[in-house]
């Protein structure tokens, strides 16, 4: 196989002229042409449009509702977040987010957990 790194090493020298040459002979021995000016300046965008879109790695962990067993939803915060037993009361009755930036696991993980004491999490 050729040495890829020659080969760039190679075309990086080449003067615009020469350039411009040797793309006329790739066109002639492959039977193919440069593509249109139009074409080209809509490659970035059809480049962005197929890009796959980035998976999110860091939820929040929200708070919707306590549901009927507040002390239990209390419990549960504290095991979940080490917060004290006054700042996890205010959380639990704030409502809003107790966790934040926690990978997927954890987040799915306190959900369950919350939700098994009677309480509504949604996870963003």
């Amino acid at each position: 196989m050729a040495d890829l790194e020659k080969i760039v090493e190679d075309l990086s020298g080449l003067t615009l002229l020469e350039a411009a040459e040797l793309t006329k002979m790739l066109e002639e021995k492959w039977g193919v042409s440069a593509a249109a000016p139009m074409a080209m300046g809509m490659m970035p965008m059809a480049a962005a449009a197929s890009e796959p879109e980035e998976e999110q790695i860091e939820f929040d962990v929200i708070l919707k509702d306590i549901g009927a067993k507040k002390i239990n939803v209390i419990k549960e915060v504290r095991a979940l977040t080490g917060l004290g037993l006054k700042e996890a009361k205010d959380a639990v009755d704030n409502l809003g987010t107790l966790m934040e930036a926690v990978s997927k696991e954890a987040a799915q993980e306190a959900k369950e957990k919350l939700e098994a004491v009677g309480a509504t999490v949604e996870v963003k």
